[in-house]
């Protein structure tokens, strides 16, 4: 039987590079692409000694453990101790997260092969099932892929939950109850009063919305140019706005001058009188965790606990 060693351990080097850079991207680490190299290579021995005396020896738990310690710390080295286990026990959970793709999806599709002769368990028979070569050759890159897709995916959404807050506005005997997200980046104030902008999407929240807001916000130009009346209870909270967005240089926006509008962060939160908000049709969020852009300046000044604070 003829044994393709060599292909065998060229896949092992790129599969070990691949989930030691997969670990960087998770820890945040800048690693040279040497480094990831020189690990894998690490790691890809155990696959030689296998046809070695040394067969029972490269197989046993410690064995593995010891050369994950090697692999791990070429790739990161070692500046402490919570630093090296942290890189260690996030390389092992990368591993298991393909690992666990990759096996999942093979009872999904129900490929018929033996798991005994499969790559990925490290069965060094020649070249091996022609099937199984193929599902861990086009399967490892989509289930590395997913995985980092995901993973960033999360680290975004974590970020913004971090900078979600309840937003509270009353217009007259309009009450508004929705979920905010501050962005550093609206920036946009009124150029008079240098009053915030806060933006405020009522796509999703028709209902129970007054008849002269939402005509105000489905075509303000035409109110704007004086092509259509404004609403009378609204024409002294009218406030135009200059803006710049992407590819035009000047625009201008309609926004609202409201009562007040609470802002809870945490245990505390801001009240604000006398802000703008601007009400749009557009969609903020398309899986709607929010619905309106708080400015940052709005979390300034004076706030209240709303729970007693422990000095």
């Amino acid at each position: 039987m003829t044994v393709y060693l060599d292909v065998i351990w060229v896949l092992n080097v790129l599969f070990d590079s691949l989930l030691l850079f997969l670990t960087a991207i998770i820890l945040k680490r800048q690693v040279s692409i040497w480094r990831i190299t020189a690990g894998g290579i690490i790691g890809s021995i155990i696959v030689l000694l296998a046809v070695t005396p040394l067969q029972s020896i490269s197989g046993h738990p410690l064995t593995k453990l010891l050369f994950s310690i090697v692999m791990v710390f070429i790739a990161f080295g070692y500046k402490r101790f919570r630093y090296f286990i942290s890189g260690l026990m996030t390389f092992y959970f990368t591993t298991f997260l393909i690992g666990g793709a990759l096996i999942g999806t093979h009872y999904f599709v129900n490929f018929d092969f033996k798991l005994s002769s499969s790559v990925m368990l490290a069965s060094v028979k020649g070249f091996g099932d022609p099937i199984s070569w193929m599902f861990v050759l086009l399967g490892f890159p989509i289930a590395w892929h997913f995985s980092k897709s995901n993973i960033e995916r999360i680290e975004t959404v974590k970020i913004q939950a971090n900078h979600f807050v309840k937003v509270k506005i009353q217009l007259d005997d309009l009450k508004l109850e929705l979920t905010g997200l501050v962005d550093s980046g609206n920036q946009l104030y009124d150029p008079i009063s240098k009053a915030p902008v806060m933006f405020v999407s009522i796509k999703n929240y028709r209902e129970g919305l007054p008849e002269e807001i939402i005509r105000l916000t489905e075509n303000p130009e035409a109110i704007m140019f004086g092509e259509e009346q404004a609403p009378s209870q609204l024409e002294g909270r009218m406030r135009i706005i200059p803006c710049k967005v992407v590819g035009k240089e000047h625009q201008l926006m309609l926004a609202l001058k409201v009562d007040q509008i609470i802002i809870e962060q945490e245990d505390h939160r801001f009240i604000r009188k006398n802000d703008l908000i601007s009400f749009t049709m557009q969609e903020l969020s398309s899986e709607d965790s929010f619905q309106c852009i708080v400015h940052p300046k709005m979390l300034s000044g004076p706030k209240e606990y709303t729970t007693t604070k422990v000095s």
